[in-house]
């Protein structure tokens, strides 16, 4: 394990915060074709090349705070889960567990995500109705839920905003399973070859392009379902949606979307997680740049 320790609360609250930000805002227009690549609607019926921003106000809003959720639930649960194998190599007489991390990255990642789909489940209903052409504007979308309630009840509007919840945890879970081990894994080799407790930023953003692309690949049929669950006018359960899909559609369809995902991934994952590292190092170091001037007080 790295001798690097793991971000300050605040520090992976900014960070995240910071990344999630840049990367929905930079890559929006990919988001939105792979949406309407999967539409049930058709490409040109969810609006084609047109209108490639709309819907964004929605991921303006929910972007910071849900990147931040999970960062900070996967910073905390990575460092929990280290301290408690480190004590536990200590009364085992110093025997060493290599193995159980990329366990604990997996296991964190999966708690982050969990975290995160509180405030991007309810974002990406909105976004990806407007995104889809079935409204304006992510604001005329909420409008259309909420205006919902005279028939639903609040509980019932509750529910249609967390349509898709399931398959959304469906769909994070593997696919953090599989970035974030692999990002980490890659850091800490590179950290052993160069002797540094630190990794770069340019260095942590390409090692998360690989492994983000990798795992949106293989998790392309999850994000399928996920996105016709959000867009159906019905609610409609995860194992009925996909018998439909391959009944009118064939298996091909799970995998519309596959090109805009995997390269809008790919680079949100080299923005992402390099804009992170970048912020992480910055604020590590005015940290331990105060610590310094602290303890030279006295």
């Amino acid at each position: 394990m790295s001798s690097q320790s793991s971000p300050a609360f605040t520090t992976a609250l900014l960070s995240g915060a910071l990344a999630g930000t840049t990367v929905d805002l930079s890559l929006y227009p990919l988001d939105t074709l792979k949406t309407r690549l999967q539409s049930s609607s058709g490409f040109l019926a969810s609006g084609g090349f047109s209108g490639i921003y709309r819907g964004v106000g929605s991921a303006i809003i929910g972007s910071a705070p849900g990147a931040a959720l999970f960062f900070c639930t996967y910073e905390y649960s990575k460092s929990f889960l280290a301290a408690r194998r480190q004590a536990n190599q200590i009364t085992d007489g110093g025997f060493m567990r290599e193995w159980e991390a990329p366990l604990e990255h997996m296991l964190a990642a999966s708690l982050g995500e969990v975290a995160a789909c509180a405030v991007r489940v309810p974002t990406e209903v909105v976004k990806q109705r407007a995104q889809a052409n079935q409204h304006a504007s992510s604001l005329l979308a909420l409008r259309a839920i909420l205006s919902q309630h005279r028939g639903i009840g609040v509980s019932g509007v509750w529910m249609e905003m967390y349509r898709g919840w399931s398959v959304t945890i469906m769909r994070e879970v593997p696919f953090t399973v599989i970035q974030f081990p692999l990002w980490e894994s890659m850091k800490e080799y590179r950290r052993r070859k160069s002797g540094k407790d630190e990794i770069g930023a340019l260095e942590s953003g390409l090692f998360g392009s690989v492994a983000g692309a990798i795992a949106a690949g293989f998790t392309t049929p999850l994000d399928v379902l996920k996105t016709r669950m959000m867009l159906a006018k019905e609610k409609t359960a995860v194992i009925p949606l996909l018998r439909e899909i391959l009944r009118t559609s064939g298996p091909g369809a799970l995998f519309s979307g596959i090109l805009p995902r995997i390269l809008w991934i790919s680079a949100g994952g080299a923005i992402f997680l390099g804009s992170y590292q970048a912020v992480s190092n910055a604020l590590t170091e005015r940290r331990s740049n105060i610590d310094k001037s602290n303890e030279n007080r006295f």
